[in-house]
């Protein structure tokens, strides 16, 4: 399993090219090879980065839901609308399609975040935006997530 560390700003161009942080390059060097997937957020107006490893693990759990249920196909067609390979060309340039672009309201400067096995790419301005409107909640949701007691583990 994948466990990426890190949060970055950079900059991307105007064709939606970004330098990955070299923080981020050493840590992804064993998936390059593979490639990446990038996709919208279900929850957020961002896009998240899959290493190719973590996105057939995601693709096998939902490939085992029942297709003559309409619930699932709809949930199949929006979760992966949008989603494409991407690779990390040898200077370390990462190209996001522009729909995705779009997508996630990306202007000049935008923040690389790492979530567990992938990579949230915002814009910078929504991103600074989301947790500072979370700030409040953190201590609440972090105890009702992570608070269990030692006896329930």
């Amino acid at each position: 399993m994948v466990n990426l560390i890190g949060t970055y700003e950079c900059k991307v161009d105007a064709k939606g090219r970004l330098m990955v942080p070299s923080a981020f390059k050493k840590q992804l060097l064993p998936m390059m090879e593979e490639g990446f997937v990038l996709k919208r957020s279900v929850f957020q107006t961002c896009l998240e980065m899959y290493p190719m490893s973590e996105w057939n693990i995601l693709m096998q759990r939902i490939n085992k839901l029942n297709r003559f249920k309409k619930k699932n196909n709809d949930f199949i067609r929006r979760f992966t609308a949008g989603v494409k390979i991407i690779e990390i060309d040898a200077t370390g340039r990462l190209l996001i399609p522009k729909d995705l672009i779009s997508f996630a309201g990306i202007s000049k400067e935008i923040v690389l975040s790492s979530a567990l096995n992938i990579i949230e790419i915002w814009d910078k301005d929504q991103y600074e935006e989301i947790i500072n409107e979370t700030a409040d909640d953190f201590a609440d949701l972090a105890e009702e997530v992570m608070g269990f007691d030692d006896e329930t583990e």
